[in-house]
């Protein structure tokens, strides 16, 4: 489907190797790059809980990029359609600000990181915007409305334009 202006129709593009990525008024898909695994998530409340871009230094080296734009679902909203057998874990608490476990869920076969699930957010997920099949929602519903651990954004960025910026962890 073509991208049209105002940014209201359902724009989902070749990226990746799925083909079956979707979006509805309340929900949609996010695909890994290979299409092995897909969720299906809320596009608003109360299974979407947060919209954000992380700064800080895990999510710079985890991302390979300057920043990692995220929503947060909660888990009773979030279905898992596809591939939750070829996703492999990698946790640690180490490098995480709030000291807490964090798991982070990649597909075994292309390597995309899906989501993150931290001890400190009991019962809540923290997928990846990029993910998500449908790029519309990318800058609507799914826009951050938050930039945390802006102490740690590299100079040559200017921010999330009308985000709420944080130093730290956003509360």
């Amino acid at each position: 489907m073509a991208a049209t202006s105002g940014k209201s129709k359902v724009y989902i593009p070749l990226a990746g190797c799925a083909s079956d990525g979707w979006s509805a008024e309340d929900q949609a898909t996010a695909t890994c790059f290979c299409g092995a695994v897909e969720l299906a998530f809320p596009t608003h409340g109360p299974g979407l809980v947060n919209t954000f871009v992380c700064n800080c230094t895990d999510c710079r080296k985890i991302t390979a990029s300057m920043f990692a734009s995220n929503f947060t679902v909660a888990d009773t909203h979030l279905k898992h359609l596809r591939g939750r057998e070829n996703l492999k874990r990698f946790a640690q608490s180490q490098t995480i600000a709030s000291d807490h476990l964090m798991t982070n869920y990649f597909c075994s076969t292309c390597g995309t990181l899906m989501y993150r699930v931290g001890a400190a957010f009991p019962g809540q997920s923290i997928l990846r915007i990029r993910t998500v099949d449908d790029f519309t929602l990318h800058e609507t519903k799914l826009r951050p409305r938050i930039e945390q651990f802006t102490k740690d954004r590299v100079a040559w960025s200017s921010g999330v334009e009308g985000a709420r910026e944080f130093e730290g962890m956003s509360s």
